[in-house]
């Protein structure tokens, strides 16, 4: 099953000689519960392919489609919604509400739609996150690691349709990158969760089932590392 589609996706930023092709006629797509890593030097379209593909941003042409929604039928509210219960955002440095606790934190996409997570789960969540302890605590008496760990229970509290990752770890020293990785593998295995994932980091991109390479706002790449893994098996 198909949960993200992507069909001639372009941007564009300004008009004339001055124009700067960000994305050029950009396709692919991505299974249910597949693990893909997006890798391109800086300059490369990747960052603003995956603000486009989390509704962050909007393309100058082409579509994006999660779980059968096109993104570009929403108006603002209905793509705020729709980005908060079926998108889950990581970002480098975190974006934590600073005034929030961990459990707020990490509960906030469920209390804005005015519902409370359900306990169990939620119990499981920051039990597998290490948080346990952590949960009144204030995203400045954390460290970068912490902070991160919460980043990632926000993404998975409402189990959205796809979650989408950006430099994950390139704010983190290496113990804490490896710690970072292997949560997100967890939550690909554990909770069969779809992952998008922008990395520098060759050890993480050699992790994902596959690769996207970017180069000049075009797809350069796309090396399925899993089907690698199994030939290589039989």
């Amino acid at each position: 099953m198909k949960i993200l589609q992507v069909e001639h996706l372009t941007k564009t930023y300004g008009s004339g000689e001055t124009a700067v092709h960000a994305l050029r006629d950009v396709s692919f797509a991505v299974e249910k519960g597949e693990f893909t890593a997006i890798i391109g030097p800086s300059g490369s379209g990747k960052s603003t392919l995956l603000h486009i593909l989390g509704g962050v941003d909007v393309p100058t042409g082409g579509r994006v489609l999660v779980d059968g929604t096109d993104l570009s039928t929403l108006n603002e509210t209905q793509l705020a919604i729709f980005r908060r219960r079926q998108i889950g955002l990581i970002y480098q440095f975190y974006n934590l509400i600073p005034v929030l606790n961990v459990e707020e934190n990490i509960k906030l996409p469920v209390l804005l739609d005015g519902h409370e997570p359900d306990p169990e789960q939620f119990g499981e969540l920051v039990e597998t996150l290490a948080l346990k302890e952590r949960l009144r605590h204030l995203p400045n008496q954390l460290s970068g690691g912490q902070q991160q760990r919460v980043s990632i229970g926000r993404a998975l509290i409402n189990h959205p349709a796809i979650v989408l990752a950006d430099e994950p770890t390139g704010n983190l020293d290496s113990r804490n990158s490896a710690e970072i990785l292997e949560l997100l593998k967890l939550s690909h295995t554990k909770y069969h969760q779809t992952l998008l994932v922008i990395t520098h980091d060759a050890h993480i991109a050699t992790q994902a089932d596959r690769i996207l390479s970017i180069e000049d706002g075009r797809i350069a790449g796309d090396d399925r590392i899993l089907h690698h893994r199994e030939a290589e098996q039989t």
